[in-house]
This record gives C-alpha cells, structure tokens and sequence, in this order.
C-alpha cells in the first residue's frame, strides 16, 4: 500500500499524536485543549497562517502552495462522544464519560500528517485550507463554521473528507456520486392525559394507549406512504411513562428518528408525522406537545469529484480497495453542510477489524493515519499541480 515514503517516515509521530488526542476527549463546541494542540502542532509543522476562534474551538489552517493556483479545503471533525470508554488501552480516555468512539482523533490525526507533507513539500499549486471542526456529533459544527463565512473568507473552491470505517478492511476507499448519507430529522413527543388508579380507567385519559398507537402509525408512513424505490427510515427510540404498576400516568413521551435523501421525503414525512399524531391525540382526547428538528441535510457528493477522489484513493490503495458506487447509507454527518456550499465529496476509509464507532471498546487503528494522510496529500497535488 503506498503511503507516500515520507509521511510513512514519521507515522510514529503521527501515533504519539493521536494517543494524546484520544486520551483527552472533548464534546461538541468546548473543544479547548483539542484545540489548543492542534494549533501547537500546527506551528511546529510551519502552516502559513493558522485562524482560531471558527465556530468557538475550529481552527482553520492555510498553506501556500509553490504557484497560484485556486483553494481547496480538506475538513476533519474533532469532537468526542459521552461515553464511557473500555478499550482498555494504555492511552485511553483519561476523562470520565467522554471517550474517541468515533475516530474524530484519527481524523485530526491524518489531517494534521498531510499538513505536516504539505508544508515541507509545496508541490501543489495555490493554497490548501485545512479546516479543523467541533461539534459533529452533536451541535452541527459544520453548519456554523459555514455560516461563519469560511467557505467565501478563504476562497475555497472544492471540499473533502473522510470518515473511518471499522470492520472494513485496512486502506479500502468507498464512496459514490450524489447522495451518500441521509438528511436526520429528530421527533420530541409529549403526550399528557388525566392520571389517577389503573383500577378506574373509564374516568380517566391514557397517554400510553395514545403514545402507543402513535409509534405503530407511524410505521405505516414508510410501508404505505413512501415510494419503495425511494429510502425512508422511521425509527421510534424512547417511550416513557409511568411509575407503578396501578398508576394510569398522567404523561408520556416518546421520540423517534427520521431518514432520507430527498426533499420531497422528507417534507412529506414530517407532514405525515404531524397528521397522525394530530389525529390520535384527537381520537383519545389527549393534548400533545411536539417538537419536529430538522437536522443534518443529506451528505451529497458532486459526481465529478467522487470519481476524481476514488481516482486519487486508487493510487493509494490499488483498484481493489476502492468502491466508487457503494450503497449510501441511513447515517448522517454535518459535511453535508460544506458539500452544500462547494462542490466536493466524502468518503469511508477502512480501518481493519475491531468494535465499531459508537462502541465504548472503540479505538481507532493508528496504521490506518498514514494512509489517510497521504489520501489527503495526494489529492491536493493530483487536484492543484504546478504547471
């Protein structure tokens, strides 16, 4: 697997890195002491500018290629999860309920390898924006630091990233033109009702039977209203409600995830979700309280720089690692934000085997950092050359 020789020269280094990084987890946009070694590292490495303060904790870093050219933008996430980690590793989190069970410190990891390249070697033409961002998980980090301005302030005409992916095999690249992950949407549902004995329940309201009722209807927007050539997913998460076996509650609460890729999906989804639970709050004299967030949008890639970023992963890892048509998935991820500002594409990087992300066993595979790195370096020389 050609990891470019001089990345491969330091992937020691690189590792020191992400150990450190995973053994202090920060969540969301409080990403300080992330933050604060990153850009240390950063001016170890020589970058020609470094702008902290982008979306609180991002730090977004420029390097000056050896001639004009145009910008493009490489992205990598840098926040961790509220989970209790149990790796067992010698560099786990030394922080009580946050752990890396995602890989966000691999992420940095490998952007941080290219930039060190980068800024040794110049052999790209214009300028490449490193883009170093919180708050993935939860918060939309992306969507700020857009909103922010650093598509339009740094002049960046395309965009990439990555994400690892455990339980596939070592340096395999997947991606595919057009939609890759689906847009998420979040259902928050109270239902209240009149309470009292469950030996009396003619007398009173049952938010359960209600709620109940709720969370089967809703499956049917997928079976009856949605086009089976077209992705929907509905998933019911939480319902909550009592305290005692002889206690009709007076509330009862549920809350479900929502999927999709188009527009119009999406729009009717939330439309039917809000008829039904209108509907049955009605039919069983409930009052309802409902929060519908509309979350990330859907991860969708410019066809052509798919294909070019597969090209490029290709020369990394050989034909037979790279899937350019894979099956997009039902996940979601806040890139979507900066593939909707500039033209781009995201892909999965195989880690090998192991727990996969979100699992408190989680640890991410310090041999595949070089490989990413050098994903990324190549694809700044391939896409910006020096004439």
């Amino acid at each position: 697997m050609p990891v470019l020789n001089r990345i491969a020269a330091f992937a020691d280094e690189m590792k020191g890195w992400r150990r450190h990084l995973h053994a202090h987890p920060e969540l969301e946009f409080d990403c300080f002491e992330t933050a604060a070694f990153i850009e240390a590292r950063l001016r170890e490495i020589g970058v020609d500018e470094i702008h902290t303060g982008i979306a609180k904790t991002g730090i977004v870093a420029v390097i000056n290629g050896a001639g004009p050219g145009p910008v493009i933008g490489l992205r990598a996430d840098m926040d961790a999860l509220p989970i209790i980690e149990t790796s067992g590793a010698e560099h786990a989190s030394t922080v009580e309920g946050r752990a890396h069970s995602c890989g966000h410190d691999g992420h940095v990891t490998m952007l941080l390898g290219a930039a060190k390249y980068l800024s040794e070697t110049r052999r790209f033409a214009g300028k490449v924006v490193l883009m170093f961002q919180p708050a993935e998980e939860e918060g939309g980090g992306g969507e700020v630091m857009v909103k922010e301005g650093v598509m339009d302030r740094f002049n960046i005409a395309q965009v990439y990233g990555i994400h690892n992916a455990p339980n596939r095999p070592l340096g395999q690249f997947v991606t595919t033109p057009g939609p890759l992950m689906a847009a998420v949407d979040t259902l928050y549902l109270t239902v209240s009702g009149k309470g009292g004995h469950a030996a009396n329940p003619h007398e009173l309201v049952d938010p359960l039977i209600a709620v109940t009722g709720i969370a089967m209807a809703l499956q049917t927007i997928v079976s009856r209203n949605t086009d089976p050539n077209d992705s929907l997913v509905i998933s019911v998460t939480q319902i909550h409600g009592g305290t005692a076996t002889n206690i009709i509650p007076e509330t009862a609460m549920m809350t479900a995830t929502i999927r999709s890729f188009s527009p119009e999906i999406r729009d009717m989804a939330e439309a039917r979700i809000r008829a039904i639970i209108e509907g049955h709050a009605a039919a069983y004299g409930c009052r309802i309280d409902l929060t519908y967030e509309r979350g990330y949008p859907p991860t969708v890639n410019d066809a052509a720089k798919a294909d070019f970023a597969a090209e490029v992963a290709r020369e990394i890892s050989g034909a037979d690692l790279v899937d350019a048509r894979v099956t997009r998935e039902m996940g979601a991820e806040d890139f979507s934000y900066m593939l909707e500002a500039r033209p781009g594409a995201y892909l999965f990087m195989g880690t090998g085997k192991g727990p996969g992300l979100h699992h408190p066993a989680y640890d991410f595979n310090d041999e595949a950092a070089p490989i990413g790195a050098s994903f990324f370096a190549r694809l700044v020389e391939r896409a910006q050359p020096l004439a």
